[in-house]
């Protein structure tokens, strides 16, 4: 096993991307967040892009993401998996780091992930999440989720952070989920992680404002039933994108 890395004093570039379907409603507000955030980044002398990939949307998405400055690329195929994968195609960072978008980072989120990067320890990294809809049921469940996340130490697809050369390395996320697609990177990267001495880590100090609004779109039993088979038939489940209706059936 390689020794870790020791900490960089190199400028490093970073790319966020950001994966959109139909997002024009929630886009600018994560774009502004992002764009904020990434002073960051600035503030180490590292410079940084924005690149969103239009996942196929029927409505002003791409145009919101221009707007903002975006480098925009397009992918046909809605999938998650595949429009992160399109993002980090056009990339040119040393680190891609992937924001859902409905999601809004903050700068000092951005400085916790330089850090870590700059540190040498780490081949990605995750964060906690925070809910912006009320409700102590919601709540906890996300903190049953966070402590599960640290544990394992497996990245919510809200918020990934990954060494390009690694990311392109394992090929990406995988192209045969339509969910839970970030579960089964992190636990490559991790496999990859050890045999270069790093580690996956998760981002704790800062959590990532993230919407809630599944809870809002869903019903209680619309989601048990889905977590529920997706426990018992995993493969059944997260391999068809008509089973994996949370993401794709277009509720906004």
């Amino acid at each position: 096993m390689l020794g870790a890395r020791a900490p960089s004093t190199q400028s490093v570039f970073i790319s966020v991307i950001i994966p959109a379907f139909n997002e024009e409603k929630l886009l600018p507000a994560t774009l502004a967040a992002v764009n904020r955030a990434r002073e960051a980044f600035c503030q180490r002398g590292w410079e940084s892009e924005l690149v969103v990939c239009d996942n196929n949307s029927t409505d002003r998405t791409a145009d919101v993401a221009r707007g903002a400055g975006a480098t925009v690329v397009f992918e046909p195929v809605n999938q998650i998996s595949r429009a992160r994968n399109a993002g980090a195609s056009v990339a040119r960072g040393d680190w891609f780091l992937f924001v859902d978008a409905d999601s809004q980072p903050s700068p000092e989120l951005f400085a916790e992930a330089a850090e870590a990067i700059a540190s040498g320890r780490f081949i990605g990294c995750g964060a906690t999440l925070q809910l912006d809809v009320p409700g102590w049921w919601y709540h906890a469940l996300a903190k049953v989720w966070i402590c599960w996340s640290r544990l394992a130490r497996h990245m919510a697809g809200s918020f990934v952070c990954v060494d390009a050369a690694a990311f392109r390395e394992l090929g990406g996320f995988s192209d045969k989920l339509f969910a839970a697609e970030e579960l089964e990177f992190s636990a490559r990267l991790k496999r990859l992680g050890r045999k270069r001495g790093q580690k996956v880590t998760i981002l704790h100090r800062h959590p990532l404002l993230t919407s809630g609004r599944k809870i809002k779109l869903y019903s209680a039993r619309e989601t048990l039933s889905f977590f529920l088979k997706s426990v018992v038939r995993p493969r059944r489940m997260l391999t068809d994108r008509d089973k994996c209706v949370l993401w794709y059936d277009g509720r906004r």
